[in-house]
């Protein structure tokens, strides 16, 4: 879901927005589930809790939902999920991350590697690409939240380790264990963002054409598709001629 946000427009376009925010929303109510499974319901006390309700408001996850999968993970008929990650190569050498959450890791395995496989890519082993990333926190804000030197001095008084704002908005990262405590403080400053995730940052990103981003683009689609999976990141990159390309076949 990050490492490829320049063609996240273009993504959206082609696809239906109620049908993609439901599957958000129960991809959201899992990690609740299983936030609350393994350090119980108090906020205070469970970050990954804390950071996954946080995610949901910032979604606009009603709240009868986010309680519901609370209620849901304290109940004794809950299914066990447990984390899992992928990492493999597109076409082109692309790297790509694949996080997940899972009952059966027979079946998620299965259905990464085949959406690998059907569009041109490959599963490595764990480790096999994560040099090309930086685990880290990101928080994202509308442009129209704060001018850019503004929202500079928010992330910085938050705690935060950068701000790039650009056309599309505001995006401040955090190293990985402060991301609770700034969303939180800028969430009482400047107001609910938008997104709130522990990301994988691509670190050496890869240049490949529009044919090449068009298989990567269909791969992350497939993986983000599956009910298993919480998050996909990629290290691509495409000329602004190859941009327009994509743009006008979509």
């Amino acid at each position: 879901m990050a490492g490829h946000s320049q063609f996240k427009n273009i993504m959206y376009r082609k696809g239906a927005q109620d049908a993609k925010r439901a599957k958000l929303f129960t991809k959201i109510a899992r990690e609740i589930t299983v936030a609350v499974k393994e350090s119980g319901d108090d906020v205070n006390t469970n970050p990954r809790l804390r950071l996954a309700i946080t995610k949901g408001r910032s979604q606009n996850m009603p709240k009868d939902n986010i309680d519901r999968a609370i209620k849901k993970a304290l109940g004794s008929d809950t299914d066990n999920y447990e984390s899992v990650r992928y990492e493999g190569h597109g076409v082109g050498g692309v790297a790509i991350i694949v996080e997940a959450l899972t009952d059966n890791r027979n079946r998620t395995g299965g259905s990464v590697r085949s959406a690998f496989t059907k569009n041109g890519g490959a599963l490595g082993e764990t480790g096999a690409v994560t040099y090309n990333f930086e685990h880290i926190g990101e928080i994202k804000y509308p442009l129209a939240t704060a001018s850019a030197d503004d929202m500079l001095n928010f992330a910085i008084d938050a705690g935060a380790s950068d701000c790039i704002s650009d056309d599309d908005g505001h995006v401040i990262y955090t190293a990985f264990e402060d991301l609770g405590m700034t969303a939180k403080q800028l969430e009482e400053t400047i107001g609910t963002p938008e997104n709130v995730s522990i990301i994988w940052k691509p670190t050496n990103m890869i240049m490949i054409d529009a044919d090449k981003a068009e298989k990567i683009m269909k791969l992350i689609a497939m993986l983000e598709d599956d009910d298993d999976v919480q998050n996909v990141y990629a290290n691509f990159e495409i000329s602004d001629a190859d941009m327009q390309k994509l743009a006008s076949a979509g």
